[in-house]
């Protein structure tokens, strides 16, 4: 296995861990059903995320599936990720609480850049 293709598996492992994981404690944890209304969301958007959560981690981990659907799984944790900052700032949550989701959307954008480099190499 090449660099390129260790760089991408790696990032995205751990972005879709981390989705999963995520979306586990968003259906388990009452915790996180606390912070989605610190946060003034409705119960049913926890319930929304976390199963789209598991869809685009999915999409993202599974080979088979076109790059144009991982496309919208990237835009759509990118958009999850830019929320969640803005909705912590907003709220007035400690700023090393806030970074978080800035540190994971760098991390899917190493992704990202890594799944094009490789589906423009298996063109060549």
């Amino acid at each position: 296995m090449n660099k390129n293709k260790i760089i991408y598996w790696a990032t995205t492992g751990i972005i879709a861990a981390m989705m999963l994981f995520s979306a586990f404690g968003y259906f388990t944890n009452a915790d996180m059903k606390a912070a989605f209304v610190h946060l003034g969301f409705p119960d049913y958007f926890r319930i929304e995320l976390g199963v789209l959560k598991v869809l685009g981690a999915l999409v993202l981990i599974i080979p088979m599936i076109s790059a144009k659907i991982k496309s919208f799984a990237y835009f759509g944790f990118a958009l999850t990720f830019i929320s969640a900052f803005i909705a912590h700032i907003a709220s007035g949550d400690p700023i090393s609480v806030a970074v978080a989701p800035i540190v994971f959307l760098a991390i899917l954008g190493v992704s990202h850049y890594y799944h094009d480099k490789i589906l423009v190499m298996n063109r060549d």
